[in-house]
């Protein structure tokens, strides 16, 4: 997420709007600059606005502490019936064992003095395969460093033995380098096993302009891989390009996605982005589309990284693909994303679970159906996990059908157990 910058509150109500839209023009009109302008592009994006967000009635929920004492936990990957991998930003493994309060926490032995931890890099996403109690497979999103110089985010293959004290680097990097920035600006990468094996990764676009739109770059894109040979997908879209990267492109046009959760009986694929100061995003990921996201301005300023323009911009791209939400003002940050589901949940299940780094909270979205498919149309923060913990990173499902999350304040970080009450 961009480092906040101090804006005006958005105007609400349809006659100040009309009056900034006609203002902006006029300022343009005398060669006032192109800030004015570029707001009022902003202002243009008819992605699908936030719906009211309430807190839910007869659904209390309970938040158990599972491990604490960790620093930027990112991610958690379940590698059987109790037991879940965490990495840490700093390049720290870890093997909890239990999945309820008093849970073991030992470091796992691993190659990672290479992992570049500065910014938003680091050690970040994990995902394990889906025969990983037999086969120990599992994948890392990772910032590589030769000689103390970044090169790139690796995705990364790993086997975790059988007693889970030790992984070992089997395929380093998996799909071929993603693009960096030396900062860890959006360095995105958050990766997760579809239904049919094979393997999702949200990339972020660098905070550089012309990436986002590039099918030639693997950056502000959701990638679709065969873990098998760090290749396309079967069915990819642009399986028949002449460039390496394009042939893993399932969508583009994001600026830093976060997070990649598949919807239970549908298999389709939901993602999680950071928008600037406004405007994080849930996109569904539909093969071979556009979400619109260009800071170069189709080519006219490909230069500068002009964040004043719309997440989705519909008026230079009429095909992208309009956000299923959007946070709008201000910003949340949101970060992880899963789905719960499982008959404890009642009739929350089926809903997108999306935690917020800046807001402090927990988000519960309800897809909509038939014509709606394609729209959360229903938003509950729940109070047990409004600004309670903090900073709230990632989120995932457990095999017990508890939905688990990461705080990530800095320190004495804790791994969260999260349940119907």
């Amino acid at each position: 997420m961009t480092p906040s910058r101090s804006r005006p509150a958005r105007a609400h109500s349809t006659l100040i709007g009309a009056l900034t839209a006609l203002l902006a023009l006029a300022l343009s009109a005398c060669g006032e600059g192109p800030e004015q302008t570029s707001a009022a592009a902003r202002e243009g994006n008819t992605a699908a606005p936030a719906p009211t967000t309430t807190a839910p009635t007869g659904t209390a929920l309970r938040v158990e502490t599972v491990a604490g004492d960790f620093a930027n936990p990112w991610d958690i990957a379940f590698v059987g019936n109790d037991r879940m991998l965490v990495t840490q930003r700093d390049g720290s493994l870890s093997l909890v064992t239990g999945l309820g309060p008093g849970a073991r926490t030992t470091p796992v032995s691993a190659d990672l003095q290479s992992v570049y931890a500065r910014g938003e890099g680091g050690l970040m996403g994990i995902a394990a395969a889906p025969d990983v109690e037999t086969s120990g497979s599992f994948v890392t999103c990772q910032t590589h460093q030769e000689g103390g110089r970044p090169v790139d985010v690796r995705v990364v293959s790993w086997r975790l033995s059988p007693d889970g004290t030790s992984a070992e680097r089997v395929r380093d990097p998996l799909v071929g380098g993603l693009p960096i920035n030396p900062s860890g600006r959006h360095s995105g990468c958050r990766p997760t096993f579809a239904p049919d094996g094979m393997l999702l990764v949200g990339t972020g676009d660098t905070a550089r302009a012309t990436i986002p739109q590039d099918r030639n770059s693997l950056g502000g894109k959701v990638l679709r891989v065969d873990p098998a040979t760090g290749g396309p997908a079967p069915g990819n879209p642009f399986a028949e390009s002449g460039s390496a990267a394009e042939r893993l492109v399932s969508g583009y046009g994001h600026r830093n996605v976060q997070a990649v959760a598949i919807q239970p009986g549908t298999g389709r694929a939901w993602s999680a982005e950071h928008g600037p100061d406004i405007d994080d995003e849930i996109n569904v990921v539909i093969p071979g589309s556009n979400y619109g996201w260009d800071p170069a301005q189709g080519g006219e300023s490909p230069g500068g990284y002009d964040e004043d323009v719309p997440m989705t911009d519909l008026r230079r791209y009429p095909d992208a693909v309009p956000a299923a939400w959007s946070s709008g003002d201000p910003t949340e940050a949101i970060s992880g994303a899963a789905f719960v589901d499982g008959p404890a949940w009642g009739d929350m299940a089926g809903m997108l679970a999306v935690s917020a780094q800046k807001g402090e909270k927990l988000f519960f979205m309800r897809p909509g159906q038939g014509a709606d498919e394609n729209r959360i149309v229903e938003v509950t923060v729940p109070p047990e996990l409004d600004g309670e913990f903090g900073r709230l990173r990632g989120a995932r499902l457990g095999p017990d059908g508890a939905l688990y999350l990461t705080t990530d304040n800095g320190s004495d970080d804790s791994i969260l157990r999260v349940t119907r009450g």
